[in-house]
């Protein structure tokens, strides 16, 4: 289906939203979403990514600060009249129609196009969706799958200048949603339409996003690249959120050039030291590492001791559950790797690949190596 409306940029400044409890859940967001991006937000539940989504659709007021389409502010405009379409997690079709009256259903409310011209879009739109052989169907019909194209198919055949996707994929088994995933993305590609796809599913924001938008407690933590979230996290929420399983975290204190922790010792580099001691202190100090970044059955200086505790057998990669004095820590290995339970092991990892944290969370290396293309499970792993 051809486009006849432009795209558009979303522009958020200071945006609070409070409930009539005094409980905020947006607090001075502020964010601009370019022309054609793809952005995912992910956070924790009651994180407040469903509530940001919904206040663009005009069904949440906004309590303060202001969000603009383009130029133009939607505070006070109508939610058809905004130039979005949503599609929700529970997809929300009409069970008395069918497919070809629930995708057209909206464009007779909200516009003045024919008939034919009605028509005619649904045709093309269920062509790309591949439903056009269920038209005459009825959602009870319908698998999961279907439905879901017949949402996402009733959002494009508006043609919006802004889609808003919450948690569209949530229902459908492992298999199908990596399956309808890459579909999302073709589209998206194809259509050029700005997107806002709230998710909880972060294997979707690395994969899918050009950037991502985490959020904690209403309140914006990092809005970046995937590559960029996942190598070079702003603070150790993003860094513990983000992965799986999830990054590494030891108390260290710096002596010197010196990390010391109860159950270890590990040296860094003066370069890094330098960066560390511009800060107020070097105690209360975490030091994060990544479990693909640590080197199993290390040999040579600067190795750790640890106890195998459990083995994680997850098809093509393993995961290593190993004790340090008390302290967990989780190394992802080839499938191959298989050690026994109760065997000790010298594990290593390189100083470029180490995160450290303050007190207040802040990374205080971030910024400082370059990013790479983060490590996501492939479909295989994700559909096991």
């Amino acid at each position: 289906m051809s486009k006849t409306n432009t795209t558009a940029s979303v522009t958020f400044e200071n945006v609070r939203k409070v409930y009539s409890d005094d409980f905020v859940a947006i607090d001075g967001f502020d964010a601009t979403i370019e022309d054609g991006e793809f952005i995912t937000v992910v956070g924790p539940s009651g994180s407040g990514k469903s509530t940001l989504l919904r206040m663009v659709a005009g069904l949440e007021e906004i309590t303060g600060g202001d969000v603009r389409i383009g130029s133009e502010s939607i505070k006070g405009v109508e939610p058809q009249d905004r130039g979005i379409a949503m599609v929700f997690q529970n997809y929300a079709l009409y069970p008395h129609m069918t497919v070809r009256k629930n995708m057209s259903y909206g464009l007779r409310l909200t516009t003045a196009l024919s008939e034919e011209e009605i028509d005619q879009r649904v045709r093309e739109t269920a062509e790309m969706m591949g439903i056009e052989d269920q038209l005459d169907d009825k959602p009870a019909n319908l698998s999961g799958g279907q439905q879901q194209r017949v949402a996402t198919g009733r959002a494009i055949v508006r043609d919006p200048k802004i889609f808003l996707m919450d948690e569209p994929l949530s229902n459908l088994d492992a298999k199908l949603k990596v399956h309808m995933r890459t579909e999302l993305q073709r589209l998206q590609e194809d259509l050029g339409t700005t997107t806002i796809y709230v998710t909880h599913d972060q294997h979707e924001a690395l994969t899918m996003s050009d950037r991502i938008i985490v959020l904690n407690e209403g309140e914006l933590q990092q809005f970046a690249p995937p590559e960029e979230v996942y190598n070079t996290p702003a603070n150790r929420f993003v860094a513990d959120f983000i992965g799986s399983p999830a990054m590494n975290f030891f108390d260290v204190e710096l002596h010197g050039t010196t990390l010391v922790s109860d159950g270890f010792e590990y040296e860094i580099p003066s370069s890094i030291v330098d960066t560390i001691t511009t800060v107020d202190t070097t105690s209360d100090l975490e030091l994060g590492i990544r479990p693909e970044d640590i080197t199993y059955d290390a040999s040579g200086d600067n190795t750790i001791t640890a106890v195998v505790e459990v083995v994680e057998v997850a098809g093509s990669d393993n995961f290593i559950h190993l004790d340090i004095e008390g302290s967990e820590c989780r190394v992802r290995v080839s499938g191959g790797l298989k050690p026994t339970v109760g065997e000790e092991v010298q594990i290593a990892f390189d100083p470029a690949d180490i995160h450290l944290f303050n007190a207040a969370g802040e990374n205080l290396l971030a910024g400082l190596s370059d990013t790479a293309v983060p490590e996501v499970p492939t479909e295989s792993e994700e559909a096991a």
